[in-house]
């Protein structure tokens, strides 16, 4: 007889740290325990020790799948048969990637024209009904929260306690593997579930005595699309990396709370930083990350270059020397969520004859 498939999703691994029982229908896809990549080049820059968490390896390519999994968990211990949420685009894969795996039907209402085609395919082939509003994210939460107080729907969007519970455990994951919490913590922030989930985490496993500090938070915005930054919503946030277009946070009371208590701040960066950034971790560090993901590299390369600066906020991480410290950036999705916008970096092919002379005169021109 064959062994049973023992689940290695992040339920299974954090059980006792979740909200979860006996009762409970574990739909997983065996997310979670996505590598922790050192970055050597990035630590040389700053001289620090600096992580790529790269949850762009969870199932459905993002971090969404960790609460997920928790969210559609649960729906199914209440018996629900149709979830709905709200995305820019990586919550409706995963929505309606474990929503196929319980056998529930899923409803999406997504920004029209406003979503990386990675991500559209993806809410598509898992079999999700797709309404495209004539809107913006703020919008389609708006209709969500609407339509979930009706009672016919089980919401999965971050506004749901459970998806903010197993995106926690994440930081269980960096501090098993560390050691230790990190000095630092860069991720970028949309709609503010991940930074609120992971200091929730860091904090947990603090009190529990598994890590003996917490990291400063520095939660980073593209500076189109930055409410928290500023400090007010934004009507029409606009920016390149759609992950976070969002003018009004669902977890801004969470993520402020969580830059507070850890001593950071937000930051902001520029369209063209993002892509920059975008480009430069694919070509030096050989990770390909969507544009929202790579906010956290370009914030490092601004913060460590103003460090000591008097322009530089009171709070800011990088308000001192980094030498030394332990610094985690997320890579909250992959890069082939959106590879329309990663075009920035794609030049034309040099076309040849099949020969092996002119396949080496093509060669010769590229390394001259």
């Amino acid at each position: 007889m064959n062994k049973p498939f023992n689940d290695c999703g992040v339920i299974s691994r954090y059980r006792e740290f979740l909200p979860v029982s006996d009762a409970t229908p574990v739909i997983s896809l065996s997310e979670g325990s996505t590598p922790l990549i050192h970055s050597p080049k990035l630590s040389a820059i700053t001289g620090g020790e600096v992580y790529l968490k790269y949850e762009g390896l969870n199932p459905t390519g993002s971090f969404k799948d960790r609460g997920m999994t928790m969210a559609i968990s649960k729906a199914a211990e209440e018996g629900a048969h149709t979830v709905l949420c709200a995305s820019t685009g990586n919550t409706s894969a995963a929505a309606a990637a474990y929503a196929a795996r319980a056998g529930m039907k899923c409803a999406v209402l997504l920004p029209a024209g406003r979503i990386a085609g990675g991500k559209m395919v993806q809410a598509y082939i898992y079999g999700a009904s797709v309404i495209a509003i004539r809107g913006n994210f703020d919008d389609a939460l708006r209709l969500v929260r609407e339509l979930g107080e009706t009672g016919e729907y089980a919401i999965v969007n971050s506004i749901n306690p459970y998806r903010i519970e197993g995106q926690k455990t994440a930081a269980f994951e960096i501090i098993e593997e560390l050691g230790d919490a990190p000095d630092i913590h860069i991720l970028p922030v949309g709609n503010a579930g991940n930074v609120t989930a992971y200091w929730k985490g860091y904090k947990e496993f603090k009190n529990l005595g598994r890590s003996s500090k917490l990291p400063k938070m520095l939660g980073v915005q593209a500076a189109g699309s930055a409410p928290l930054y500023h400090g007010a919503p934004m009507e029409n946030p606009e920016t390149v990396a759609t992950a976070i277009r969002i003018g009004r946070p669902a977890s801004w009371d969470g993520a402020i709370n969580a830059i507070s208590e850890s001593g950071g701040c937000f930051e902001i960066v520029e369209d063209s930083e993002i892509l920059a950034a975008q480009k430069w971790l694919a070509s030096h560090e050989g990770i390909f990350a969507e544009p929202a993901s790579a906010a956290p590299v370009a914030a490092l390369f601004k913060c460590h270059n103003q460090a000591g600066k008097t322009t530089r906020c009171t709070t800011c991480p990088f308000g001192q020397t980094t030498q030394g410290a332990k610094v985690v950036l997320t890579v909250t999705g992959h890069g082939l969520k959106d590879p329309d916008t990663a075009k920035h970096a794609v030049t034309e092919p040099i076309e040849t004859d099949a020969t092996a002379e002119a396949v080496r005169n093509a060669l010769s021109r590229l390394n001259s």
